[in-house]
């Protein structure tokens, strides 16, 4: 009998160890239950802070006559001093199938590359110093090529009646050619020297001196 009675208690310990169990498995589970959309929700705050960190660290654009250009744009272009990205577009011209330009079939000739749309104000101021310089240099071998980015067809060609534009000028309508030189605005302008490396790129509306300056650099003489 004595045997019994001591063996109760150890039975009820037992019961109260599996209910303790019992109970603190509850309650994990109810920890996991809440733990696991805590841990989404903090995983889409991270990911809303990196897409609004990325957004700040990208510069502010701002409206000009030109267009739209992007500030802190500037300086020394990535491009300058490596190989004009080759190209082959579709020619600016009235009526029939025109033949395409090639960059590459410039080289060993001095090349200036001119990015430009119809509605650009500061296009349209650059325009007849581009014409008359082309004019007056064409004989040293120079280059001149204009490249129209996605602009309507019968615009782009009043552009050039309008403004007598005679050097030749091609269609970049995707935009591709634009994206590959890095333009971020019109007009932009390369020079490209005779082994076909970029020499410099100036950014906005030309000024006869920045234009001469530049030709020179290329070994042409004013």
């Amino acid at each position: 009998m004595m045997r019994d009675e001591r063996a109760a208690p150890e039975d009820d310990s037992s019961l109260v160890i599996q209910e303790d169990q019992a109970t603190r498995g509850k309650h994990a589970h109810r920890r996991r239950r809440y733990l696991i959309p805590l841990v989404i929700i903090c995983l889409f705050n991270i990911g809303f802070l990196v897409l609004v960190g990325s957004l700040l660290l990208v510069p502010a654009s701002k409206p000009t006559q030109s267009g739209v250009r992007f500030d802190n744009v500037g300086g020394k272009s990535p491009l300058e001093g490596r190989p004009a990205p080759d190209f082959t577009l579709p020619m600016l011209e009235k009526g029939g199938s025109v033949p395409g330009l090639h960059l590459a079939d410039f080289k060993g000739r001095p090349v200036m590359l001119n990015f430009w749309v119809s509605w650009c104000e500061a296009c349209k101021r650059e325009a007849a110093l581009l014409e008359k310089t082309w004019r007056s240099m064409k004989e040293q071998g120079v280059v001149f090529v204009g490249i129209d980015i996605q602009d309507s067809e019968s615009a782009a060609l009043d552009f050039l009646d309008h403004y007598g534009i005679t050097y030749p000028n091609v269609v970049d309508a995707t935009g591709k050619v634009s994206i590959d030189y890095g333009v971020t605005g019109v007009p932009e302008t390369f020079f490209v020297d005779r082994e076909g490396v970029i020499i410099h790129k100036e950014i906005g509306e030309l000024s006869a001196s920045l234009l001469q300056q530049n030709l020179h650099r290329l070994g042409l003489s004013a």
